[in-house]
């Protein structure tokens, strides 16, 4: 366990701490897979909100109508906690469900956008939606009347522009890096915690199971985020 006194940390979150309040990752396994027969990456891509938005749309309103049942669990909450003790604090997510900002997180980047938010295709103007509305409203900008869609990062996009940016330079000057619920596969973001290590950072993983990240840790803690991160929150801040 840490033996210094850190000052300025950054946490990275993935589909695992969300999993436990029961959000499906859609990326792959059972009926989530596939919607109408196309696969996962290719009604959530940039081709396809060109080619037909509407179905985008209805896919996104699916996904927003099981997420309305979801709640924060334990390790969101207890990020929170910690984010309220450390003057010099972000949380990274590369996660769309909102629930970190429900929990009360508020210095936060949501690298691949928020699944309750939507954006205007010509001028680009935010609009954020409840996220018990479904289906989604407005479907219409309403400065220059043409089409919303999704405020998420689609196959075949960039992430939104400073955002990564911003996280590289907060792993870049932080001394606790905590890894929570991802993979470390995907890509920007799967970065963040090479930087913080390279940097200085003491690095802690939380998972469930062993990742390529976890041989670069100083701590790796097998067990579910709603256990873990409680108990390593109140560790953290005694």
């Amino acid at each position: 366990m840490i033996n210094f006194d850190f000052d300025s940390v950054c946490v990275l979150s993935g589909a695992g701490i969300s999993a436990e309040s029961g959000v499906p990752t859609f990326r792959g396994g059972g009926k989530s897979a596939v919607w109408k027969g196309m696969p996962f990456d290719e009604i959530s891509s940039a081709k396809m909100v060109k080619e037909n938005l509407d179905e985008v749309w209805e896919w996104f309103d699916y996904r927003r109508g099981v997420l309305k049942e979801c709640e924060p669990n334990k390790a969101h909450k207890a990020l929170v906690k910690l984010e309220k003790t450390v003057d010099d604090f972000l949380l990274v997510t590369q996660n769309v469900d909102g629930l970190h900002t429900r929990a009360g997180s508020e210095n936060i980047i949501e690298v691949h956008g928020n699944i309750n938010r939507s954006r205007c295709v010509v001028c680009r103007k935010r609009f954020q939606m409840q996220s018990h509305h479904v289906p989604h409203d407005p479907s219409k900008c309403d400065e220059c009347g043409n089409k919303v869609r999704p405020d998420v990062v689609l196959f075949g996009e960039m992430l939104p522009s400073g955002a990564y940016e911003r996280a590289v330079e907060k792993a870049s000057g932080c001394n606790l890096f905590i890894v929570v619920g991802t993979s470390a596969l995907v890509y920007p973001a799967a970065i963040l915690p090479e930087v913080a290590k390279r940097n200085g950072a003491y690095l802690i993983e939380v998972n469930p199971e062993e990742t390529p990240l976890t041989a670069y840790c100083d701590e790796s803690l097998r067990g579910k985020a709603g256990e873990i991160v409680p108990d390593l929150v109140s560790n953290l801040i005694a």
